[in-house]
């Protein structure tokens, strides 16, 4: 069926929104038709993504299942949706972890109609987020999944769920600020040149392409700032990461697998969708401030991950420190890293997410994550000890893992931009990254030996049973896809490579060789060994250039 004629994009955003509305009407004491309901929603929207995947053309750069419908005609405000091979995945990690979060929320017994409304509602904000091609409808959607997730951490949060959901308001909010001012100077300018109103991002690229969106250079620094804010507040960088603990410890289960599997990605993808593509040459200017900050993650978030002794904490500080690879690789421009990048966030998504699962079983049967309170679980829980193993190793970086192929080409294309000196990089903060995968192992490899090895002390771990059938296949639907792309990372780097591409050389070339986002004639086409760096970029309107 082709579904490049359907509004599926539509569909997939606006399906959980229509089934929250039944849920509304559902009385609250028919609970398994609201967990059914609201699974069932997660469960259309996971196969209606599905096509995306198949009637994808990895050729080409552009948007594509594109839908633009005139809103607000006198502001220049469109309803415009599409994707490319940067947010494809993001959305179908987005449907895959919704059904798997809301299935897990099974544990959940209070007020469950209106936790699993939130939940709905958060996952069509977090697909409009990654569809939205403009600005006022992305500000809209990324404005809009930040309302579920303050209640979700608020209500059914722990014990200290109220200031952590509101230190994570706060932060998001006050980056949208920064965010929603930079959007109104992008109007103005593109008012400026064109004489016409309007948010369109497409539209925006393509001038940006030509070097004409921002002439002036002091205002392309403070807009490029004002959105680097927002993102990395998002991600979060250091030092912008201190709520980030707070609302994953305080979270439930299912609201720290979404916060870590998608939320935090948001951050990531802003970087790649708006200030690289609308700003280019300040996105250079900015490559050796941002990849130090990312190396100071990378390493910052391991060390303090290695002194917790909260499980659940010390996979909230990891996420830290995984994140630093995904900006590393984004500020590397160059085409490895740039992919290392976007698959590393979709491996993160996974790994981390399937950690906070798996923390999230234990303390549904012991009531507390602190490592002094378990040992010895292998021999209780043996299922269990053997997926958590997996996971872990996954998010280690063990070869034929996915970690480890994210980390490798974000290292990798990192290294090839250092060693010839491009962009203020220097080969030492490619080095000190490189011990943030030696640390990563060392406190995720402790962490499984305090809680999984050793004898039972705790009479209280004794009566323990090991995960029931659903929890086992939630983690199995997660572990197939660690090994998947361990062993098969073709299967979604081929997916991103052209428009990695074309958003590298958005940035690095000079107007002249720019790709035009917006020309159904342009094709970006890798010559030689793609993968390995080799080879020319062709584009419609320039003769072949060297990729680095």
């Amino acid at each position: 069926m082709d579904i490049t004629q359907m509004p599926i994009l539509t569909i997939l955003i606006f399906l959980p929104v229509a089934f929250a509305v039944i849920l509304a009407v559902v009385p609250k004491s028919m609970l398994p038709a609201i967990r059914g309901l609201a699974l069932a929603a997660c469960i259309l929207d996971f196969i209606a993504c599905i096509p995306l995947y198949f009637q994808f053309d990895a050729t080409r750069f552009q948007f594509q299942f594109v839908e633009h419908h005139a809103w607000m005609q006198n502001l220049g405000i469109s309803y415009h949706l599409g994707i490319d091979g940067l947010s494809l995945f993001l959305v179908q990690l987005t449907c895959f972890l919704g059904i798997l979060s809301v299935w897990f929320s099974y544990y959940v017994k209070d007020r469950v109609k209106e936790y699993m409304i939130f939940m709905l509602l958060l996952q069509a904000g977090m697909i409009g987020v990654f569809c939205a091609l403009d600005l006022v409808l992305f500000y809209i959607f990324w404005e809009a999944m930040l309302i579920p997730m303050y209640f979700l951490i608020g209500i059914w949060g722990g014990d200290n769920r109220r200031y952590a959901a509101i230190k994570f308001f706060l932060y998001t909010f006050a980056g949208s600020i920064f965010m929603l001012l930079a959007v109104i100077g992008l109007y103005v300018s593109y008012q400026q040149v064109t004489g016409q109103a309007s948010f369109d991002l497409v539209s925006m690229q393509k001038l940006a392409a030509n070097g004409e969106l921002i002439r002036d250079t002091g205002l392309q620094f403070w807009l490029f700032l004002a959105f680097a804010v927002a993102f990395a507040i998002k991600v979060p960088m250091f030092p912008f990461h201190t709520w980030l603990p707070d609302a994953h410890v305080e979270a439930p289960t299912a609201g720290s697998v979404i916060l870590a599997g998608v939320l935090l990605k948001m951050g990531t993808y802003g970087f790649f969708r708006f200030c690289m593509p609308l700003f280019p040459d300040m996105a250079m200017r900015f490559v050796p401030i941002i990849i130090v900050m990312s190396v100071i993650a990378i390493i910052y978030g391991a060390i303090v991950a290695a002194v917790q002794t909260d499980v659940k904490k010390l996979v909230a500080y990891s996420s830290v420190s995984h994140l630093g690879f995904c900006t590393l690789g984004l500020f590397s421009l160059n085409a490895i890293g740039m992919t290392g990048a976007m698959l590393q966030q979709i491996n993160h998504g996974l790994s981390t997410g399937a950690l906070f699962l798996l923390v999230g079983m234990i303390y549904e049967r012991r009531h507390t994550r602190m490592f002094s309170d378990f040992g010895g679980l292998k021999a209780k829980m043996p299922v269990y000890a053997a997926m958590f193993l997996i996971v872990m190793l996954s998010s280690v970086g063990l070869p034929s893992l996915n970690g480890f192929i994210g980390e490798f080409y974000v290292l990798l294309g990192t290294y090839q931009t250092a060693v010839r000196g491009l962009y203020g990089t220097s080969l030492w903060m490619i080095v000190v990254a490189a011990g943030g995968v030696v640390l990563a192992a060392v406190y995720l490899l402790w962490m499984f030996q305090k809680m999984f090895y050793g004898p039972v002390t705790n009479p209280k771990n004794e009566e323990l049973k090991d995960i029931k059938m659903f929890e086992k296949v939630i983690l199995a639907a997660i572990i197939v896809f660690i090994f998947w792309i361990g062993l098969y990372p073709g299967t979604f780097t081929d997916k991103m490579m052209v428009s990695v591409h074309a958003l590298r050389l958005q940035v690095t070339e000079s107007p002249h060789f720019r790709p035009v986002w917006d020309d159904p004639s342009q094709v970006v086409q890798p010559n030689g060994d793609m993968e390995m760096g080799g080879g020319e970029i062709k584009t419609a309107q320039s003769q072949p250039v060297d990729r680095e």
